[in-house]
């Protein structure tokens, strides 16, 4: 092929590519899309990591805390303590702690987290018993009292003058509306927040301390009270305030309003595991190693020693049972090697004592004498005297042996 037409042929293919790429780039279309990975490692730790944020971002200072040992360094005035970990653990002094940073002046907001009980007339949650309210199961509740509420709402529902009845109407409608949803009234507010407790649970307020209350349609969710100088907020749940549910109805705005003008502190998460739990989640191998291991050494020891065999009467034992259960015993101690030997080395003591000088002869001169002194063929000799098998013997080749020995030493 000559020069000019490789140099056509190579223009035609680069002609035909830039032609093809500006073909593709003009079919082609730019388009976005999201990725959703899901919750970072961080959210998927921290279930209130948004409700931190959040306060961040409404430049409210707030920490976290592992443990109720803050409140040591933790002023009262100005702060806010969040108590939403499980208080399970609780002792009665950890209590007594922290009611009285309340007390001189401090802000507690906790969750209730036991049922009242009747019987006991106290609940084994510390906080709410010192504070006097009751936390009910809402399908718990008595009819009387259902019957009560009832009343109570028709008494409240009854005609007002006239300057009043519209306000009331359009009230009792837009309570009407979100039954589930807990309503809270402010003052100079026309409508309500709306924020989402868990509507299974309702506070009582047993002294009749609460100054201020948030209801649903059927439960009070939220108390406040005075204690001495401070402030304490009664919670029945602070799952509105989680991950995925703090950007529902007013979730955030009822925390920015508990926490606003203060200081946060967030305890969500002070509930220490035990030593078995940390080591199950850390090394869960090695506890399973250690399980098999004493469960072989309690095999191992069990077997071997097992349980003990009572002693038959003395009287009834006979010689013969005697001689047998020593020599079961001499067997299952020393071995079959170690008896043969013995029998070897009896036959040479007393052919020793017969013959002098027995013991220096060769193994067959040795074998020889034994024919003399007992008149016995050499076969039948060097059978009994030939050195002993490394490997065990069975029943039968022990007892063929054991009979020849002691044949040829009763000869002798």
């Amino acid at each position: 092929m000559s020069r000019p037409l490789k140099l056509a042929l190579g223009g035609v293919l680069l002609i035909a590519l830039v032609w093809l790429g500006l073909h593709a780039l003009a079919r082609l279309q730019p388009y976005e899309e999201t990725i959703k990975h899901g919750p970072s490692p961080e959210a998927r730790a921290n279930d209130y990591l948004a409700a931190e944020l959040f306060l961040r971002q409404q430049k409210i200072a707030a920490t976290r805390a592992e443990g109720l040992e803050v409140l040591r360094d933790l002023p009262p005035a100005g702060h806010t303590l969040m108590l939403l970990a499980p208080r399970r653990n609780m002792t009665p002094r950890q209590a007594e702690q922290v009611l009285d940073w309340t007390a001189r002046g401090g802000h507690l907001v906790f969750v209730a987290e036991e049922l009242w009980d009747e019987e006991e007339e106290r609940s084994g949650d510390l906080l709410l018993d010192a504070l006097g309210v009751q936390q009910f199961s809402t399908y718990e509740l008595d009819e009387e009292d259902d019957q009560e509420s009832a009343a109570e709402n028709e008494e409240a529902a009854e005609p007002t003058p006239e300057s009043g009845a519209e306000a009331t109407a359009a009230q009792d409608t837009e309570e009407d509306r979100y039954p589930e949803l807990t309503k809270i009234y402010l003052e100079n507010e026309e409508a309500p927040a709306y924020v989402e407790f868990d509507t299974e649970y309702h506070l009582f307020d047993a002294e009749n301390r609460a100054y201020a209350w948030a209801n649903s349609g059927d439960a009070t969710h939220m108390l406040q009270l005075e204690h001495g100088k401070g402030l304490v907020t009664v919670l029945t749940d602070a799952w509105l305030w989680q991950n995925d549910r703090i950007g529902d109805h007013d979730n955030a705005w009822l925390l920015w309003y508990l926490t606003q003008d203060s200081v946060v502190t967030l305890i969500y998460n002070a509930q220490r595991d035990d030593l078995f739990s940390l080591l199950l989640k850390h090394y869960p191998a090695a506890l399973a190693a250690l399980a098999l291991l004493i469960g072989l050494l309690l095999w191992h020891v069990g077997l071997r020693h097992g349980p003990l065999q009572g002693q038959p009467a003395p009287a009834r034992r006979q010689l013969e049972e005697h001689l047998r259960a020593g020599a079961d015993f001499l067997l299952r101690r020393a071995g079959q090697q170690h008896l043969l030997a013995n029998l070897q080395r009896d036959i040479q003591r007393r052919a020793r004592h017969r013959h002098p000088g027995f013991e220096r002869l060769p193994v067959a001169e040795q074998w020889q004498v034994l024919g003399r002194l007992t008149r016995l063929p050499t076969a039948a000799i060097s059978q009994a005297m030939r050195p002993l098998p490394a490997q065990r013997l069975s029943a039968a080749d022990f007892t063929r042996q054991v009979a020849n020995l002691q044949t040829l030493r009763n000869a002798l």
